[in-house]
């Protein structure tokens, strides 16, 4: 892997973004020695479109592959979705154009508006640089945008994928949280995922024997001291990025995390890229796993 480019913009000075962020695992020894460096990233894509609501997806990936990024969480994720997004597989594109895997777990798979055409979903992706071991869709509780009287239930959108990161297990999970200003269905949606992740990390699960690494990519709509997010911190480092997030222009809220298991991940820096590519800025972080 090519030494890391020091290309992205971020809400802090290049100086200090190079004292925040590792060097890439190139330049960190190849992952030799007690821990490997990996770079995660999450970001909220809105379907395609920019801070100006227009559908540019070369704008995006000029914007991810400035990232540098190892595995990439995305949320908003269009899958013959519709017209606002040309009814392309945005998933597929952007591993495509970047030269990554993909992870794509529907939060909404419909029937195609025409006969004979792929399905209508859209959902949340992951992208990596490192083989992809095995992938799952879990349930979380959900409010439909889809139901005109919908009423919280279980529905698909909790993407899991397990990749091998120089021999090293590492699950990382893709999540959207619920955005209205009412907590009652992020707080049943942490309570799934603290179950789901606790499942994993009981010994002998999945493709590893022994400590578990864990990381949570998404877009939780809620502040890091938001009472909601508090039991996910139990088990869960919030690897803070220094800047809002949302929105993309201007941002006053920081809605859009990185978060590690506490034992087996360590950070050693992450930052917020300055971006318009979406109406979210993305969040970039290098992180040690643990052997």
């Amino acid at each position: 892997m090519s030494v890391r480019r020091r290309t992205v913009q971020v809400l802090v000075a290049a100086s200090l973004l190079a004292g925040a962020l590792a060097p890439s695992a190139a330049a960190a020894g190849e992952g030799r020695g007690p821990s490997v460096p990996l770079r995660v990233a999450t970001y909220n894509i809105h379907a395609g479109a920019g801070m100006d609501n227009v559908f540019d997806l070369d704008r995006q990936v000029a914007a991810l592959r400035a990232l540098d990024a190892d595995v990439i969480g995305l949320q908003e994720v269009d899958v013959h979705w519709g017209a606002r997004s040309a009814w392309r597989d945005l998933a597929a594109e952007l591993a495509g154009r970047l030269g990554m895997r993909v992870s794509f777990a529907p939060i909404y798979s419909l029937g195609p508006a025409t006969s004979g055409e792929p399905r209508r979903e859209f959902g949340v992706a992951v992208l990596s640089q490192y083989p992809i071991v095995s992938a799952e869709n879990h349930d979380l509780t959900r409010l439909s945008t889809q139901d005109p009287d919908p009423v919280p239930a279980p529905a698909p959108g909790f993407g899991e994928v397990v990749v091998r990161v120089r021999g090293l297990p590492v699950h990382v999970y893709a999540t959207h949280l619920d955005y209205r200003a009412d907590p009652s269905v992020r707080i049943a949606q942490v309570a799934d995922t603290r179950r789901i992740m606790a499942q994993d990390r009981v010994e002998g699960r999945g493709p590893e024997r022994g400590p578990v690494r864990q990381v949570l990519l998404g877009d939780f709509n809620a502040a890091p001291d938001a009472p909601e997010l508090a039991p996910l911190w139990e088990e869960l480092t919030d690897v803070e990025p220094g800047g809002p997030t949302f929105p993309a222009q201007d941002p006053v809220r920081r809605i859009d995390y990185v978060a590690v298991s506490k034992d087996t991940v360590r950070a050693r820096g992450a930052a917020v890229a300055e971006s318009l590519a979406s109406d979210h800025r993305p969040v970039v972080a290098d992180l040690l796993l643990r052997r």
